[in-house]
């Protein structure tokens, strides 16, 4: 929808570094109250977290939210598993894709999209070590043509 404003809250930069992403999901999250206090403050961590299919219903695990420094004794657990919203459709189509040899679901980023939370969920494969040697040398090349163009 045109006027939708997206603020971003924290975004997990291994994820491509460690991951070739193969296709990527917008997925709804099931918040409480100080999660989502604490969002808005941008405190979030992304790192180790990753996403798994239970029983036909999709989670993020392990996703660090800092407990919101004004809810006290109503504060939430900071690496709580949280439910994701998506459809029954793309869950079942994430369940036959994750079973495939090396696929994984990893959040690429947090952030609010009209109010709402989301996360961006990366359908990925894992990288080798010669596969992220060729990406850090084709980003250095990248770097030096846009310094020599830079410099003209």
């Amino acid at each position: 929808m045109p006027g939708e404003e997206e603020k971003s809250v924290c975004v997990n930069r291994r994820a491509r570094h460690d991951y070739i992403i193969e296709e990527t999901y917008e997925a709804g999250l099931v918040l409480r109250g100080s999660e989502v206090k604490s969002l808005r403050e941008g405190k979030a961590n992304l790192k180790d977290s990753y996403a798994g299919i239970l029983k036909g219903e999709a989670f993020l695990l392990n996703a660090h939210i800092s407990p919101y420094a004004a809810a006290n004794r109503f504060n939430h657990e900071p690496t709580r598993t949280r439910k994701l919203l998506l459809h029954k459709k793309e869950i079942r189509r994430l369940t036959g894709r994750v079973k495939e040899k090396g696929l994984t679901l990893i959040p690429l980023r947090l952030y609010f999209k009209s109010g709402k939370a989301k996360v961006e969920l990366g359908l990925a494969r894992g990288k080798k070590l010669y596969d992220k040697r060729e990406s850090l040398r084709r980003k250095v090349a990248q770097r030096e043509v846009e310094r020599s163009l830079k410099s003209r």
